[in-house]
């Protein structure tokens, strides 16, 4: 009987011990911790916007358990980096921190949101939390998501209900140099 017992539960075990999609994803994106990579916009790039014509750069720069930090470099400007937080319960929040190149935050910063599930391990989505709203009152019905597989990791926003969509595309194949601190950046 105590044969039995343990043949049907172990696989119950086995089961409850499953790494959830959004623990693979934070994973993938851990892997890469400490370097850098150029990418290049995929959609929404139109002449004066601030990105189109200058170099892209991500850094996967600090990763400890919960808190990823990954400044995302536009020409000069080191203003920008993206913010993902593990809650206790695997679920995602992305968050925009935005500096001035004293290290002040800009009066527009800390917007984005929370993935609402686990999601998928290569896949993960953001829609806008009321924090945004508040903030950025037409980003309310913001959507951001990041993919990331063997050979790439891109960023894309999309604002639902308008044709505005933005998609910048990393080569994950391609390490280059890693680049200084970003604007605010302690080290």
């Amino acid at each position: 009987m105590k044969k039995v017992l343990i043949l049907f539960l172990l696989p119950l075990q086995l089961i409850s011990q499953e790494v959830p999609n959004s623990v693979k994803f934070w994973n993938s994106i851990k892997e890469h911790c400490g370097k850098a990579y150029e990418g290049e916009i995929v959609t929404g790039g139109k002449e004066g916007d601030g990105f189109t014509g200058k170099k892209l750069v991500m850094h996967i720069r600090y990763c400890e358990e919960n808190t990823l930090r990954i400044p995302f470099f536009v020409g000069e400007d080191k203003s920008r980096t993206w913010v993902f937080t593990k809650s206790t319960d695997n679920l995602i929040t992305l968050k925009h921190d935005h500096r001035h190149k004293d290290g002040s935050e800009d009066k527009v910063t800390q917007y984005g949101g929370s993935s609402p599930n686990t999601g998928l391990a290569n896949i993960q989505f953001f829609p806008a939390d009321q924090e945004t709203s508040d903030l950025i009152s037409y980003a309310s019905n913001n959507v951001w998501w990041v993919t990331i597989d063997k050979t790439s990791f891109t960023y894309n926003l999309r604002r639902i209900g308008t044709d505005r969509f933005f998609s910048v595309k990393f080569d994950l194949t391609k390490a280059i140099e890693t680049p200084s601190a970003p604007w605010g950046s302690e080290d």
